[in-house]
Protein backbone atom coordinates (compact mmCIF):
# COMPACT_ATOMS: atom_id res chain seq x y z
CA UNK A 1 0.00 0.00 0.00
CA UNK A 2 1.05 3.49 -0.85
CA UNK A 3 1.56 5.22 2.16
CA UNK A 4 1.66 8.29 1.15
CA UNK A 5 -2.32 7.99 0.32
CA UNK A 6 -2.96 8.35 3.93
CA UNK A 7 -2.50 11.07 6.83
CA UNK A 8 -0.04 9.63 9.49
CA UNK A 9 -1.53 10.91 12.65
CA UNK A 10 1.34 9.36 14.89
CA UNK A 11 3.99 6.59 14.74
CA UNK A 12 1.06 3.81 14.79
CA UNK A 13 -1.97 5.45 13.05
CA UNK A 14 -3.11 6.59 9.78
CA UNK A 15 -6.19 8.06 8.77
CA UNK A 16 -8.04 7.97 4.98
CA UNK A 17 -9.85 11.11 4.71
CA UNK A 18 -13.26 10.82 3.73
CA UNK A 19 -14.15 11.22 0.26
CA UNK A 20 -16.70 9.91 -3.07
CA UNK A 21 -19.47 8.81 -0.76
CA UNK A 22 -17.51 7.80 2.59
CA UNK A 23 -19.29 8.55 5.39
CA UNK A 24 -16.35 8.08 8.07
CA UNK A 25 -12.67 7.92 7.88
CA UNK A 26 -10.66 5.16 7.67
CA UNK A 27 -8.31 4.29 10.26
CA UNK A 28 -5.38 1.61 10.23
CA UNK A 29 -3.31 0.99 13.54
CA UNK A 30 0.06 0.13 12.11
CA UNK A 31 3.49 1.03 11.80
CA UNK A 32 5.41 2.23 8.09
CA UNK A 33 6.23 -0.94 7.14
CA UNK A 34 3.07 -2.22 8.18
CA UNK A 35 1.17 -0.43 6.51
CA UNK A 36 3.64 -0.57 3.05
CA UNK A 37 3.44 -4.30 3.05
CA UNK A 38 -0.29 -4.31 2.91
CA UNK A 39 -2.23 -4.74 -0.33
CA UNK A 40 -3.93 -2.24 -2.23
CA UNK A 41 -6.95 -3.98 -1.91
CA UNK A 42 -6.87 -3.40 1.84
CA UNK A 43 -6.83 0.59 1.04
CA UNK A 44 -9.90 -0.04 -1.21
CA UNK A 45 -11.91 -2.14 1.20
CA UNK A 46 -11.64 -0.09 3.90
CA UNK A 47 -12.97 2.70 2.34
CA UNK A 48 -16.34 0.93 0.62
CA UNK A 49 -16.59 -0.33 4.40
CA UNK A 50 -16.97 3.67 5.70
CA UNK A 51 -19.49 3.79 2.73
CA UNK A 52 -22.30 1.61 4.43
CA UNK A 53 -25.58 2.75 5.80
CA UNK A 54 -25.37 3.55 9.70
CA UNK A 55 -21.47 3.09 10.08
CA UNK A 56 -20.16 5.40 13.45
CA UNK A 57 -16.61 6.63 14.25
CA UNK A 58 -14.38 5.43 11.15
CA UNK A 59 -13.86 1.87 9.32
CA UNK A 60 -10.86 0.29 11.65
CA UNK A 61 -8.54 -2.29 10.36
CA UNK A 62 -6.02 -3.43 12.75
CA UNK A 63 -1.88 -4.53 12.07
CA UNK A 64 -2.59 -7.54 11.31
CA UNK A 65 -5.29 -6.39 8.17
CA UNK A 66 -5.05 -8.40 4.36
CA UNK A 67 -7.62 -8.85 1.99
CA UNK A 68 -10.38 -10.79 2.41
CA UNK A 69 -14.24 -11.04 1.53
CA UNK A 70 -15.75 -7.65 1.56
CA UNK A 71 -13.60 -6.42 4.68
CA UNK A 72 -10.86 -7.00 4.85
CA UNK A 73 -9.26 -9.44 7.51
CA UNK A 74 -8.61 -7.64 10.27
CA UNK A 75 -11.51 -5.08 9.41
CA UNK A 76 -13.83 -3.47 12.18
CA UNK A 77 -16.63 -1.76 11.75
CA UNK A 78 -19.44 -0.46 13.99
CA UNK A 79 -23.06 0.28 13.12
CA UNK A 80 -26.17 2.30 14.77
CA UNK A 81 -30.14 0.69 14.29
CA UNK A 82 -31.31 4.15 15.03
CA UNK A 83 -29.39 5.44 11.84
CA UNK A 84 -30.13 3.10 9.65
CA UNK A 85 -27.52 0.70 10.60
CA UNK A 86 -26.60 -2.70 8.87
CA UNK A 87 -25.51 -6.31 9.49
CA UNK A 88 -23.33 -7.51 7.16
CA UNK A 89 -22.33 -11.02 6.87
CA UNK A 90 -19.15 -10.36 4.76
CA UNK A 91 -18.09 -7.75 7.46
CA UNK A 92 -18.49 -11.49 9.69
CA UNK A 93 -16.81 -13.89 7.60
CA UNK A 94 -17.52 -17.29 6.52
CA UNK A 95 -15.72 -19.17 9.32
CA UNK A 96 -18.15 -17.55 12.22
CA UNK A 97 -16.39 -16.98 15.63
CA UNK A 98 -13.33 -18.82 14.58
CA UNK A 99 -11.05 -17.94 17.81
CA UNK A 100 -8.42 -18.98 20.02
CA UNK A 101 -8.40 -20.29 23.61
CA UNK A 102 -5.95 -20.94 25.83
CA UNK A 103 -5.05 -23.64 28.75
CA UNK A 104 -2.96 -23.46 31.90
CA UNK A 105 -0.93 -26.55 32.44
CA UNK A 106 0.82 -27.53 35.51
CA UNK A 107 3.76 -28.91 33.51
CA UNK A 108 7.00 -27.20 32.97
CA UNK A 109 9.06 -26.95 29.73
CA UNK A 110 10.81 -29.95 30.52
CA UNK A 111 8.17 -32.31 31.71
CA UNK A 112 6.89 -32.29 28.22
CA UNK A 113 10.23 -32.53 26.00
CA UNK A 114 10.70 -35.75 28.03
CA UNK A 115 7.55 -37.69 26.86
CA UNK A 116 6.81 -34.70 23.94
CA UNK A 117 6.52 -37.44 20.69
CA UNK A 118 3.84 -39.66 22.74
CA UNK A 119 2.14 -36.39 23.38
CA UNK A 120 2.08 -35.40 19.82
CA UNK A 121 0.96 -39.22 18.92
CA UNK A 122 -2.25 -39.51 21.70
CA UNK A 123 -2.91 -35.49 20.84
CA UNK A 124 -3.34 -36.22 16.83
CA UNK A 125 -5.08 -39.49 17.26
CA UNK A 126 -7.58 -37.85 19.36
CA UNK A 127 -8.55 -34.80 18.08
CA UNK A 128 -9.63 -34.71 14.36
CA UNK A 129 -8.10 -32.46 12.04
CA UNK A 130 -8.26 -31.76 8.31
CA UNK A 131 -10.47 -30.93 5.45
CA UNK A 132 -13.77 -32.21 6.09
CA UNK A 133 -12.97 -34.17 8.95
CA UNK A 134 -15.66 -36.08 11.23
CA UNK A 135 -15.67 -37.28 14.94
CA UNK A 136 -16.99 -39.88 16.94
CA UNK A 137 -20.15 -36.74 17.68
CA UNK A 138 -23.19 -37.21 15.61
CA UNK A 139 -25.99 -34.95 17.06
CA UNK A 140 -29.90 -35.90 16.37
CA UNK A 141 -32.47 -32.89 15.13
CA UNK A 142 -32.98 -32.28 19.06
CA UNK A 143 -29.18 -32.62 19.98
CA UNK A 144 -28.56 -30.09 17.30
CA UNK A 145 -30.72 -27.21 18.50
CA UNK A 146 -29.63 -27.90 22.05
CA UNK A 147 -26.22 -26.98 20.53
CA UNK A 148 -26.77 -24.27 18.55
CA UNK A 149 -28.56 -22.58 21.73
CA UNK A 150 -26.53 -23.76 24.07
CA UNK A 151 -23.49 -23.21 22.93
CA UNK A 152 -20.24 -24.08 25.99
CA UNK A 153 -22.90 -24.46 28.67
CA UNK A 154 -24.71 -27.08 26.48
CA UNK A 155 -21.29 -28.94 25.91
CA UNK A 156 -19.93 -28.70 29.64
CA UNK A 157 -24.06 -30.13 30.83
CA UNK A 158 -23.51 -32.82 27.97
CA UNK A 159 -20.16 -33.84 30.41
CA UNK A 160 -17.58 -31.98 27.95
CA UNK A 161 -15.76 -30.05 30.44
CA UNK A 162 -16.35 -28.25 33.68
CA UNK A 163 -18.57 -25.49 34.68
CA UNK A 164 -16.04 -23.41 35.73
CA UNK A 165 -14.52 -23.03 32.27
CA UNK A 166 -17.60 -21.09 31.41
CA UNK A 167 -16.62 -18.19 33.66
CA UNK A 168 -13.73 -17.86 31.01
CA UNK A 169 -15.75 -17.65 27.68
CA UNK A 170 -16.98 -14.31 26.31
CA UNK A 171 -20.49 -14.56 26.83
CA UNK A 172 -20.02 -17.47 29.59
CA UNK A 173 -19.90 -19.58 26.73
CA UNK A 174 -23.60 -18.86 25.18
CA UNK A 175 -24.09 -16.19 22.93
CA UNK A 176 -28.14 -14.85 23.40
CA UNK A 177 -30.33 -14.45 21.01
CA UNK A 178 -29.36 -17.52 19.02
CA UNK A 179 -32.64 -18.80 16.98
CA UNK A 180 -31.56 -22.54 15.27
CA UNK A 181 -34.97 -21.87 13.50
CA UNK A 182 -32.60 -19.63 11.26
CA UNK A 183 -30.36 -22.26 9.95
CA UNK A 184 -30.73 -24.27 6.92
CA UNK A 185 -31.10 -28.05 6.80
CA UNK A 186 -28.06 -28.40 4.46
CA UNK A 187 -25.87 -25.93 7.16
CA UNK A 188 -27.03 -28.57 9.81
CA UNK A 189 -25.98 -31.46 7.81
CA UNK A 190 -22.88 -29.99 6.97
CA UNK A 191 -21.89 -29.78 10.86
CA UNK A 192 -23.81 -33.01 11.90
CA UNK A 193 -20.40 -35.11 12.70
CA UNK A 194 -17.89 -31.95 12.89
CA UNK A 195 -18.09 -31.37 16.56
CA UNK A 196 -14.85 -31.71 18.24
CA UNK A 197 -12.91 -31.46 14.82
CA UNK A 198 -10.15 -28.49 14.47
CA UNK A 199 -10.90 -28.49 10.70
CA UNK A 200 -8.31 -27.57 8.07
CA UNK A 201 -6.52 -23.80 7.33
CA UNK A 202 -5.22 -22.08 9.33
CA UNK A 203 -6.65 -24.11 12.33
CA UNK A 204 -4.39 -25.97 14.88
CA UNK A 205 -4.17 -27.09 18.35
CA UNK A 206 -0.45 -25.99 19.77
CA UNK A 207 1.53 -27.29 23.06
CA UNK A 208 3.33 -23.92 23.77
CA UNK A 209 5.90 -22.83 26.17
CA UNK A 210 6.29 -19.77 27.64
CA UNK A 211 9.33 -18.02 26.85
CA UNK A 212 9.19 -14.66 27.79
CA UNK A 213 7.19 -12.34 30.45
CA UNK A 214 6.44 -8.64 29.69
CA UNK A 215 4.48 -7.88 32.04
CA UNK A 216 4.91 -9.94 35.30
CA UNK A 217 2.15 -8.60 37.57
CA UNK A 218 -1.02 -9.45 34.86
CA UNK A 219 0.29 -12.51 33.83
CA UNK A 220 0.84 -13.62 37.42
CA UNK A 221 -3.18 -12.59 37.94
CA UNK A 222 -3.61 -14.53 34.65
CA UNK A 223 -1.68 -17.85 36.05
CA UNK A 224 1.10 -17.70 33.36
CA UNK A 225 4.94 -18.60 34.64
CA UNK A 226 7.81 -18.69 33.12
CA UNK A 227 9.04 -22.18 31.26
CA UNK A 228 5.63 -23.27 31.77
CA UNK A 229 3.35 -24.84 29.19
CA UNK A 230 0.19 -24.10 27.57
CA UNK A 231 -2.36 -25.23 25.39
CA UNK A 232 -4.19 -22.83 22.97
CA UNK A 233 -7.03 -24.47 20.32
CA UNK A 234 -7.62 -22.22 17.23
CA UNK A 235 -10.87 -23.50 15.31
CA UNK A 236 -14.34 -21.82 14.28
CA UNK A 237 -18.22 -22.71 13.52
CA UNK A 238 -17.11 -25.32 10.42
CA UNK A 239 -19.04 -26.30 7.86
CA UNK A 240 -22.02 -24.61 9.53
CA UNK A 241 -20.56 -21.28 9.61
CA UNK A 242 -19.48 -21.04 6.19
CA UNK A 243 -23.07 -22.21 5.25
CA UNK A 244 -24.75 -19.62 6.82
CA UNK A 245 -21.93 -17.45 5.11
CA UNK A 246 -22.53 -18.39 2.09
CA UNK A 247 -26.64 -18.72 2.33
CA UNK A 248 -27.29 -15.28 3.81
CA UNK A 249 -24.37 -13.49 1.53
CA UNK A 250 -26.66 -14.30 -1.23
CA UNK A 251 -29.82 -13.18 -0.30
CA UNK A 252 -28.49 -9.89 1.26
CA UNK A 253 -26.79 -9.47 -1.99
CA UNK A 254 -30.53 -10.00 -3.47
CA UNK A 255 -32.35 -8.02 -1.15
CA UNK A 256 -30.22 -4.94 -1.30
CA UNK A 257 -31.56 -2.48 -3.77
CA UNK A 258 -35.43 -2.85 -1.99
CA UNK A 259 -33.49 -1.47 1.11
CA UNK A 260 -32.68 1.31 -0.88
CA UNK A 261 -28.43 -0.19 -0.17
CA UNK A 262 -26.05 0.71 -3.04
CA UNK A 263 -23.70 -1.74 -2.14
CA UNK A 264 -20.07 -0.21 -3.01
CA UNK A 265 -18.92 -3.90 -3.51
CA UNK A 266 -21.59 -7.00 -3.67
CA UNK A 267 -19.17 -8.52 -1.47
CA UNK A 268 -20.22 -6.07 1.04
CA UNK A 269 -23.92 -7.36 0.77
CA UNK A 270 -25.96 -6.33 4.06
CA UNK A 271 -29.28 -6.17 5.26
CA UNK A 272 -30.69 -3.12 7.89
CA UNK A 273 -30.66 -4.29 11.39
CA UNK A 274 -34.14 -3.69 12.04
CA UNK A 275 -35.29 -5.45 8.89
CA UNK A 276 -36.41 -8.86 8.92
CA UNK A 277 -33.67 -10.53 7.00
CA UNK A 278 -30.86 -8.79 9.30
CA UNK A 279 -32.93 -10.07 12.36
CA UNK A 280 -32.20 -13.94 10.89
CA UNK A 281 -29.15 -12.82 10.15
CA UNK A 282 -27.80 -12.32 13.60
CA UNK A 283 -30.51 -15.28 14.81
CA UNK A 284 -28.46 -17.37 12.94
CA UNK A 285 -24.85 -15.91 13.11
CA UNK A 286 -25.21 -16.13 16.97
CA UNK A 287 -26.02 -19.87 16.69
CA UNK A 288 -23.05 -20.27 14.55
CA UNK A 289 -21.49 -18.57 17.53
CA UNK A 290 -22.61 -21.17 19.87
CA UNK A 291 -21.26 -24.12 17.57
CA UNK A 292 -17.88 -22.81 17.57
CA UNK A 293 -17.90 -22.30 21.48
CA UNK A 294 -19.62 -26.10 21.67
CA UNK A 295 -16.52 -27.08 19.38
CA UNK A 296 -14.01 -25.39 21.33
CA UNK A 297 -15.43 -26.90 24.40
CA UNK A 298 -15.45 -30.20 22.88
CA UNK A 299 -12.00 -29.97 21.54
CA UNK A 300 -10.92 -28.77 25.27
CA UNK A 301 -12.05 -32.27 27.07
CA UNK A 302 -10.42 -34.19 24.48
CA UNK A 303 -7.10 -32.08 25.00
CA UNK A 304 -7.50 -33.06 28.81
CA UNK A 305 -8.45 -36.59 28.20
CA UNK A 306 -5.33 -36.53 25.77
CA UNK A 307 -2.70 -35.46 27.83
CA UNK A 308 -4.02 -37.28 31.15
CA UNK A 309 -3.14 -40.33 29.10
CA UNK A 310 0.06 -39.41 29.06
CA UNK A 311 0.10 -36.88 32.28
CA UNK A 312 -2.10 -38.40 34.96
CA UNK A 313 -1.61 -35.57 37.59
CA UNK A 314 -1.52 -32.85 34.42
CA UNK A 315 -4.34 -30.05 34.85
CA UNK A 316 -5.26 -27.70 32.06
CA UNK A 317 -7.61 -24.87 33.08
CA UNK A 318 -8.61 -22.12 31.09
CA UNK A 319 -7.67 -19.00 30.85
CA UNK A 320 -9.65 -17.18 28.41
CA UNK A 321 -11.51 -18.03 25.25
CA UNK A 322 -11.87 -15.17 22.61
CA UNK A 323 -14.04 -15.00 19.39
CA UNK A 324 -12.62 -13.60 15.70
CA UNK A 325 -15.37 -12.90 12.95
CA UNK A 326 -18.60 -11.67 15.08
CA UNK A 327 -20.86 -9.18 14.85
CA UNK A 328 -21.66 -8.09 18.63
CA UNK A 329 -24.29 -6.32 20.19
CA UNK A 330 -22.51 -3.83 22.50
CA UNK A 331 -22.57 -0.65 24.57
CA UNK A 332 -19.97 2.47 23.73
CA UNK A 333 -20.12 6.07 23.89
CA UNK A 334 -20.48 7.97 20.98
CA UNK A 335 -21.08 11.66 21.13
CA UNK A 336 -21.02 11.98 25.08
CA UNK A 337 -23.67 8.82 25.41
CA UNK A 338 -23.54 5.71 25.78
CA UNK A 339 -25.61 3.64 22.97
CA UNK A 340 -26.69 0.66 21.26
CA UNK A 341 -24.27 -0.43 19.17
CA UNK A 342 -23.39 -3.59 16.79
CA UNK A 343 -19.68 -4.01 16.39
CA UNK A 344 -18.52 -6.32 13.49
CA UNK A 345 -14.76 -7.55 13.89
CA UNK A 346 -13.57 -9.79 10.91
CA UNK A 347 -10.50 -11.21 12.04
CA UNK A 348 -9.79 -9.08 14.63
CA UNK A 349 -10.89 -9.81 18.63
CA UNK A 350 -12.90 -8.17 21.27
CA UNK A 351 -10.44 -6.49 23.63
CA UNK A 352 -12.07 -5.26 27.02
CA UNK A 353 -10.40 -3.33 29.17
CA UNK A 354 -9.62 -3.09 33.03
CA UNK A 355 -12.91 -2.89 35.30
CA UNK A 356 -14.56 -4.22 32.13
CA UNK A 357 -18.17 -5.53 33.48
CA UNK A 358 -18.07 -8.78 31.63
CA UNK A 359 -14.79 -9.79 32.47
CA UNK A 360 -14.45 -12.18 35.29
CA UNK A 361 -13.19 -11.11 38.68
CA UNK A 362 -9.79 -12.61 38.60
CA UNK A 363 -9.17 -10.80 35.40
CA UNK A 364 -10.92 -7.86 36.30
CA UNK A 365 -7.50 -5.98 37.09
CA UNK A 366 -5.69 -7.30 33.96
CA UNK A 367 -7.96 -6.44 31.42
CA UNK A 368 -9.42 -9.00 28.67
CA UNK A 369 -6.88 -11.95 27.80
CA UNK A 370 -6.27 -11.10 23.74
CA UNK A 371 -5.11 -14.13 22.02
CA UNK A 372 -2.86 -13.55 19.13
CA UNK A 373 -1.57 -17.04 17.23
CA UNK A 374 1.45 -16.57 15.38
CA UNK A 375 1.30 -19.11 11.87
CA UNK A 376 2.44 -22.87 11.98
CA UNK A 377 6.30 -22.54 13.90
CA UNK A 378 6.38 -19.20 14.78
CA UNK A 379 5.84 -17.46 18.34
CA UNK A 380 2.14 -16.62 19.77
CA UNK A 381 1.36 -13.80 22.00
CA UNK A 382 -1.17 -13.30 24.73
CA UNK A 383 -2.19 -9.16 25.19
CA UNK A 384 -4.33 -7.66 27.48
CA UNK A 385 -7.26 -4.79 26.69
CA UNK A 386 -6.23 -1.59 27.80
CA UNK A 387 -8.28 1.45 29.20
CA UNK A 388 -7.83 2.87 25.92
CA UNK A 389 -8.49 0.67 23.45
CA UNK A 390 -12.53 1.29 24.22
CA UNK A 391 -11.82 5.27 22.44
CA UNK A 392 -9.25 4.26 19.67
CA UNK A 393 -11.71 1.27 17.65
CA UNK A 394 -14.34 -0.03 20.21
CA UNK A 395 -12.52 -1.96 22.22
CA UNK A 396 -10.98 -4.28 19.54
CA UNK A 397 -7.93 -5.61 18.65
CA UNK A 398 -5.97 -7.51 16.22
CA UNK A 399 -6.42 -11.61 16.36
CA UNK A 400 -3.19 -12.95 14.61
CA UNK A 401 -0.37 -12.41 12.26
CA UNK A 402 -1.82 -12.49 9.19
CA UNK A 403 -1.39 -13.29 5.66
CA UNK A 404 1.54 -12.12 3.29
CA UNK A 405 0.63 -14.66 0.63
CA UNK A 406 -2.06 -16.82 -0.77
CA UNK A 407 -2.16 -20.08 0.06
CA UNK A 408 -1.65 -20.85 -3.55
CA UNK A 409 1.57 -18.96 -3.68
CA UNK A 410 3.13 -20.63 -0.68
CA UNK A 411 2.57 -24.44 -1.71
CA UNK A 412 4.50 -23.22 -5.09
CA UNK A 413 7.02 -21.76 -2.68
CA UNK A 414 7.55 -24.35 -0.05
CA UNK A 415 6.80 -28.54 0.40
CA UNK A 416 5.20 -29.63 3.54
CA UNK A 417 7.61 -32.54 3.89
CA UNK A 418 10.49 -30.29 4.32
CA UNK A 419 9.48 -27.84 6.34
CA UNK A 420 7.70 -30.47 8.84
CA UNK A 421 11.35 -32.17 8.64
CA UNK A 422 12.91 -28.22 8.99
CA UNK A 423 10.26 -27.45 12.28
CA UNK A 424 11.47 -31.07 13.52
CA UNK A 425 14.81 -30.08 13.31
CA UNK A 426 14.07 -26.84 15.85
CA UNK A 427 12.26 -29.13 18.27
CA UNK A 428 8.97 -28.59 16.78
CA UNK A 429 6.54 -31.50 16.27
CA UNK A 430 4.18 -31.46 13.36
CA UNK A 431 1.57 -33.62 13.12
CA UNK A 432 -1.29 -33.01 9.97
CA UNK A 433 -3.27 -35.53 7.66
CA UNK A 434 -2.24 -32.91 5.34
CA UNK A 435 0.73 -31.75 3.55
CA UNK A 436 -0.20 -29.70 1.42
CA UNK A 437 -2.26 -28.23 4.29
CA UNK A 438 1.58 -27.85 6.19
CA UNK A 439 2.90 -26.11 2.89
CA UNK A 440 -0.15 -23.47 2.48
CA UNK A 441 0.65 -22.66 6.10
CA UNK A 442 4.09 -22.03 6.18
CA UNK A 443 5.22 -19.70 8.36
CA UNK A 444 6.79 -17.43 5.43
CA UNK A 445 3.67 -16.72 4.33
CA UNK A 446 2.68 -14.68 7.21
CA UNK A 447 3.45 -11.77 8.62
CA UNK A 448 5.64 -11.29 11.11
CA UNK A 449 3.57 -11.88 14.02
CA UNK A 450 6.28 -10.19 16.58
CA UNK A 451 5.89 -6.63 14.77
CA UNK A 452 1.74 -6.93 14.81
CA UNK A 453 1.79 -7.30 18.58
CA UNK A 454 4.57 -4.49 18.71
CA UNK A 455 2.41 -2.57 16.75
CA UNK A 456 -1.24 -3.43 18.66
CA UNK A 457 1.11 -2.15 21.78
CA UNK A 458 2.17 0.82 21.09
CA UNK A 459 -1.06 2.43 19.57
CA UNK A 460 -2.39 1.23 22.79
CA UNK A 461 -4.87 -1.33 21.80
CA UNK A 462 -3.65 -3.84 23.88
CA UNK A 463 -0.48 -4.69 25.95
CA UNK A 464 1.97 -6.93 25.72
CA UNK A 465 1.49 -10.00 29.07
CA UNK A 466 3.37 -12.86 27.47
CA UNK A 467 5.18 -14.73 24.57
CA UNK A 468 4.95 -18.35 23.59
CA UNK A 469 7.01 -20.46 21.32
CA UNK A 470 5.94 -23.98 19.60
CA UNK A 471 6.38 -27.60 20.72
CA UNK A 472 3.59 -29.59 19.15
CA UNK A 473 1.75 -28.36 16.32
CA UNK A 474 -1.49 -30.53 15.67
CA UNK A 475 -2.46 -28.95 12.20
CA UNK A 476 -6.00 -29.33 10.15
Amino acid sequence: MDASRLVRKNEWEWHIAPERGMHVPGVLYADQALVEAMDDKVFEQITNVARLPGIVKASFAMPDAHWGYGFPIGGVATFDPDAGGVVSAGGVGFDISCGVRTLLTNLTVGDVEAYKTDLADVLFASIPAGLGSRGDIHLSDDQMNEMLAGGADWAVRCGWGEKVDLERIEEHGMSAGAVPGFISEHARKRQRSEMGTLGSGNHYLEVQKVVEIFDPTRAAAMGLKLDHVVVSIHCGSRGLGHQIGSEFLKRMALAAADHGINLPDRELACAPLDSSLGREYLGAMRAAINCALANRQIITHLAREAFGRVFPNASLNLLYDVSHNTCKEEFHEIGGLRKRLFVHRKGATRAFGPGHPELPDPLCQTGQPVLIGGSMGTESHILAGTEKSESLAFSSACHGAGRAMSRRQATRRWKGRKLVDELAERGIIIRSPSLRGVAEEAPGAYKNVGAVVDAAHGAGLARKIARLEPMICIKG
